[in-house]
């Protein structure tokens, strides 16, 4: 009797940058389910729900323009409003920070699934990312009502058509940056716990050199002629940061001011590109033997 062939072969044997669509797609319910348990499970139990989806932005923004632009003075342009300001960075940073913050703890927190069924691994970071996905739509929207908002009062800026194509560009590349980085993070918390607790530290440090409060132009003017010595290592890290980069293009889309080069955001685009492949291949060579590890 002739043996049928085997539908599928799980084998730890696969290269290290390799994603399997096709396995990805055979397992969308999967994927799908993960991405409503994010969304469910995050504030389940809570007495606001998902109003901290709109509270948590709007309330950080509030504080921004309390100690940057009020105590420290920083100016954030003619015509717009310092609220506006700091909300449109706090909303672009805030999917880079979810989908880092969300993946960062894959292999932890999902070791029992892990060690008791097959499915791609990979699924639970996406999934992590598409939720990601959701809470900016809204966060955005929240945006875009704030913009309509202050735009009676002529204190948002003026839109830069030529440039909201980009805007995919920049969600794309805040969740390559995010999921890259991220699984890196998760991979080596396999090993290395104390990581875990220095995600959030270094979060909050990276926003601070990524522009989410500030114009970078102001910004680095003022640390030179207050700080000179270490302007000459801060401003290279703020002015090359990729991150500060799609801030950065995401204000001047909005408010016409700031800087916005095509050429800048092909390389933005390409570096989240390198950086995603390079996360998934430590993701790929962890996930052979992570369960012997953890």
């Amino acid at each position: 009797m002739k043996e049928s062939p085997w539908l599928y072969t799980i084998s730890a044997k696969r290269k290290l940058i390799e994603l399997n669509f096709k396995e990805i797609w055979n397992y969308r319910d999967l994927l799908l389910l993960f991405v409503k348990r994010d969304i469910v499970t995050v504030y389940k139990q809570t007495v606001l729900g998902p109003l901290w989806y709109v509270i948590q932005p709007v309330l950080t923004s509030v504080i921004f323009t309390i100690i940057f632009n009020g105590i420290a003075n920083i100016d954030v342009g003619e015509n717009i409003h310092p609220f506006l300001f700091n909300l449109a960075g706090v909303t672009i940073w805030n999917y880079f920070s979810e989908c880092f913050k969300a993946t960062s703890d894959t292999f932890k927190q999902n070791e029992q699934i892990f060690s008791k069924v097959y499915f791609p691994r990979v699924i639970m970071s996406i999934s992590k990312v598409i939720s990601g996905l959701l809470k900016f739509g809204i966060q955005f929207l929240i945006f875009l009502g704030f913009y309509m908002y202050f735009s009676y009062s002529n204190a948002s800026g003026e839109l830069n058509f030529g440039t909201l194509l980009y805007f995919p560009v920049l969600v794309l590349v805040m969740g390559l940056l995010g999921l890259g980085f991220g699984m890196i993070i998760s991979s080596l918390t396999t090993k290395y716990r104390d990581l875990t607790f220095l995600v959030t530290f270094g979060i909050q440090l990276l926003m601070y050199l990524s522009a989410v409060m500030y114009p970078i132009e102001i910004a680095t003017r003022k640390l030179t002629n207050s700080f000179p010595q270490s302007a000459k290592f801060i401003n290279p890290i703020i002015e090359n940061n990729p991150l500060a980069e799609v801030v950065e293009s995401f204000r001047y889309m909005f408010f016409s001011q700031g800087s916005f080069s095509n050429q800048s955001m092909m390389i933005t685009l390409f570096i989240s590109v390198i950086v995603f492949l390079l996360g998934l291949a430590v993701f790929n060579k962890t996930e052979k033997s992570f369960v012997d590890t953890i």
